[in-house]
């Protein structure tokens, strides 16, 4: 499936919807973190809600994101391949990090165990 398709988006909330581990590692964690993919075509935006033990991708814009990323497709893609670090892109200022940063370094292991549960979703994903 091709990243950010409606396809992507799908399996993307269907795997942190059943990841199990998922409700541990998000116990006591209220977080909302909105991705900002640019893209000649148009901005392309999702958010990935954590509350308390449970994870959802929404499509689309967070009403009032807790944190927001933003990067041009090529930087995303990267990203989320695993073929460059989030916080490589960040210092190489091709990622654009907004909001409450109190939160992303209080929520690292959350924001982390997020990553994993999509570890399956993002090696069946073509990244083009």
């Amino acid at each position: 499936m091709r990243y950010l398709s409606p396809e992507w988006m799908d399996a993307a909330g269907a795997a942190l919807a059943r990841d199990e581990r998922l409700a541990t590692a998000l116990r006591g964690v209220r977080l909302t973190v909105e991705q900002v993919v640019e893209d000649p075509a148009g901005a392309v935006r999702w958010h990935v809600v954590l509350d308390d033990g449970r994870a959802r991708l929404v499509p689309g814009p967070a009403e009032a994101p807790d944190l927001r990323f933003t990067a041009d497709r090529a930087t995303a893609a990267g990203i989320a391949s695993g073929r460059l670090s989030a916080q490589r892109a960040f210092v190489e200022g091709r990622l654009r990090v907004g909001g409450d940063l109190s939160k992303l370094l209080a929520h690292q292991r959350a924001v982390a165990a997020v990553d994993d549960a999509l570890a399956e979703v993002r090696a069946a994903t073509t990244f083009d």
